[in-house]
């Protein structure tokens, strides 16, 4: 199938250019083999939600997600929604519309939890809301340690993160027992940039790499070098907020382009009789990035599946 997709331009803040290429997008290639043999579908429900969000939002969605098609479901421990996704999980099985091992269920470890000894409890608190036996892909969630304890953002009292001093090396050990103990299938890291990426690959008696790095990636933050990287050391790139940044106020310039509203984006969008958000979703999928798609829209939630990964 011709297709056209796009590519950030050198140089310029925000701007698109247009490029010519082929895609062969079909039901026999949803997945992606990974280092470890585990298969991983290319397109994944993301679950995050800010917390003014009530919590059972995340789990009707996650009905709907799969009864759309998506049989990879990403969430985390920080989300703190992992009770109602698994129920949305268990009520498809139950039901007849999937099996436990039609799933790829991925959860992360909080950074509370990098101290060695806790890791395992971390996935454990993870299944029991779940109430599954295992994760197919668990990862560290953030390279950054913090203060152990039931606060997610432990803070001192002037406002201040607490951060603590961990060798990540020793956490990665520690997630590697938990795929020993099938725990989890797969495990990985997210938010890691080159640098921090190669120091697990290094690692001294290695016993599994990283299967993939979850990060943030679209068109206007296209991650070309660390993609490059990754695929040269066979680790899968993950990208999530594939349809822009959050554009909260504490981080984002609110007077950037809106990356669904970039004017090719929208050209294309008219021209293929899609969406903005369906063009960006393509883009990763044929550069070989495995995309997160977010919504809590029904219809929209059957829109990305159905053309980003045609049956």
């Amino acid at each position: 199938m011709n297709f056209s997709y796009l590519v950030p331009c050198e140089g310029r803040r925000n701007r698109i250019c247009l490029v010519r290429g082929v895609t062969t997008m079909n039901s026999k290639h949803r997945c992606v083999k990974l280092n470890d043999g585990h298969f991983m579908p290319v397109l994944g429900f993301g679950t995050y939600a800010p917390a003014e969000v009530p919590k059972s939002k995340a789990g009707e969605a996650t009905k709907l997600a799969i009864d759309a098609g998506f049989r990879h479901i990403d969430c985390a421990y920080f989300y703190q929604n992992e009770e109602e996704v698994g129920q949305a999980i268990r009520s498809k099985i139950a039901d007849g519309t999937v099996k436990r091992e039609d799933i790829f269920y991925t959860s992360k470890l909080w950074s509370t939890f990098h101290q060695p000894q806790l890791v395992q409890s971390c996935l454990e608190r993870s299944l029991k809301k779940l109430q599954l036996d295992y994760v197919d892909l668990y990862l560290i969630h953030f390279p950054v340690s913090m203060k152990p304890g039931e606060e997610l953002i432990p803070t001192d009292e002037h406002g201040k993160l607490i951060a603590d001093t961990v060798d990540l090396l020793a956490t990665w050990e520690a997630m590697e027992k938990c795929k020993d103990a099938g725990l989890a299938k797969s495990i990985g890291v997210s938010n890691f940039n080159r640098r921090q990426l190669e120091m697990i690959l290094n690692k001294p008696g290695l016993k599994y790499k990283p299967v993939c790095n979850q990060v943030e990636c679209h068109p206007y933050l296209n991650q070309s070098k660390l993609l490059n990287f990754c695929k040269s050391e066979d680790v899968v790139l993950v990208a999530y907020s594939t349809l822009g940044s959050h554009r909260e106020d504490k981080w984002a310039d609110q007077s950037s382009l809106v990356l669904l509203e970039n004017p090719v984006l929208c050209a294309m969008a008219k021209k293929y009789k899609r969406t903005p958000a369906l063009i960006s979703l393509r883009y990763q999928l044929q550069r070989g990035v495995v995309a997160l798609a977010k919504s809590f829209n029904e219809k929209r939630i059957k829109e990305n599946i159905q053309w980003c990964c045609p049956s």
